[in-house]
């Protein structure tokens, strides 16, 4: 999930585990991108207790929270909105939820109000860096005290924001008696960073979750578990060219686009590939090594990251982004690791019809190109926050 702001952008991941007992998290992260404002919202809510009723809670907060911020309402009168729009729990006789709230704006600004949730932890250099707050409260609900931040983002800052399912992991256990603490978070993520410095926001919420269930007992998570990232960094581009061009005199010049496009290059499609081979004179190869599945094998090419089938695996990659399948090792898996790699993605779609994708007798899914590539460019923008272009030819 991504958006420029500025000469940054802003790469976004987040990871979540129930309690494991439950089925529906009671912790839930939401994204808003304002492409007009060159700004990005995201908001973290944990409901009370776990299960469905804190989905619920949760769920509630994170789109009142993401409305209201995009409308810039004030943010006292906006949370006591949230608190009295909230189901009231038949036990304790409360409604609650948590919250944090980060609001990016153009150049890197940055304001973060939090109700209840861990402070969030701010990486500049790869170290904590600590960024003064300011707290107050709502006449109405004077118990539950907010905390306001405001800085300027710089290149490789990463904004780490997470439930106390993060940082209560493993409380009670003689190691962490206290739980795992926003210190050891603080220490893991450093850590993590130092090792692998251009670590993806995705990859570096994927370890804090996966570090936080390996403090319970069992790995039996106590509670829902929630961390999401923001990385502000120079935007990573990716090209995929698919589909021969309507005019084939354009085939020269859509091998150059290919060849002077400065990022990572993929090519999906068997006729699309013999024309970069032909135009630039680069042998292409059939990987034989990949085959597996029902997908065909991938391809090799020099000046190529990734040389994929075309209709089948485009359409694979779009049920996989939808459905948030990452761990797949096919050909359509890898193409979907790419584009979560990057945040800027082009595709350069060839309109030339392809008369065998017009048998009925195909897969219903089984879409024409230019309505895949809408349909990935659609999930990469909304879901993902991917900076998408388009261009047929």
């Amino acid at each position: 999930m991504n958006l420029t702001t500025g000469n940054l952008f802003i790469d976004t991941g987040f990871s979540q585990c129930c309690h494991f007992q439950e089925k529906a998290c009671g912790d839930a992260v939401a994204f808003k991108r304002i492409p007009a404002e060159e700004r990005l919202l995201a908001v973290l809510a944990d409901g009370l207790g776990h299960g469905v009723k804190a989905n619920i809670l949760a769920l509630m907060t994170t789109t009142m929270a993401l409305r209201f911020s995009a409308e810039d309402r004030e943010i006292v009168h906006s949370a006591e909105i949230i608190m009295d729009a909230l189901p009231v729990c038949q036990v304790r006789q409360i409604s609650y939820a948590t919250f944090t709230i980060v609001d990016t704006r153009l150049g890197g600004v940055t304001r973060i109000v939090e109700m209840g949730n861990p402070e969030f932890l701010l990486l500049r250099h790869g170290r904590p860096f600590p960024v003064e707050g300011r707290e107050f409260s709502s006449p109405k609900y004077r118990e539950r005290a907010m905390t306001a931040y405001t800085f300027q983002a710089q290149a490789e800052d990463r904004v780490l924001f997470f439930s106390d399912g993060v940082t209560q992991a493993g409380l009670g256990t003689p190691r962490f008696p206290l739980g795992w603490r926003g210190s050891g978070v603080e220490e893991y993520a450093a850590e993590q960073v130092a090792a692998q410095p251009d670590i993806c926001a995705q990859e570096l919420s994927e370890r804090i979750l996966r570090e936080a269930v390996a403090h319970e007992p069992g790995q039996r998570p106590a509670d829902d578990i929630s961390c999401a990232c923001l990385y502000f960094r120079k935007p990573r581009r990716m090209l995929l060219f698919t589909g021969p061009p309507f005019d084939q005199a354009r085939d020269a010049e859509c091998a150059r686009t290919f060849r002077e496009f400065e990022g990572t290059k993929v090519i999906s499609g068997g006729t699309s590939a013999e024309i970069i081979s032909r135009e630039l004179g680069r042998p292409l190869t059939i990987d034989l090594d990949t085959v597996s599945g029902d997908l065909p094998p991938l391809s090799r090419m020099p000046g190529a990251d990734l040389v994929t089938e075309g209709i089948f695996t485009l359409t694979r990659a779009a049920r996989y982004l939808e459905n948030n399948e990452f761990s797949k090792l096919d050909p359509a898996g890898r193409l979907v690791e790419l584009m979560r790699r990057n945040d800027i993605i082009e595709f350069l779609v060839g309109t030339r019809i392809n008369e065998a994708h017009q048998d009925p007798n195909l897969p219903v899914d089984l879409e024409l190109r230019r309505n895949i590539i809408k349909r990935l460019g659609a999930v990469l923008s909304d879901r993902y926050m991917k900076e998408v272009r388009i261009h047929f030819v």
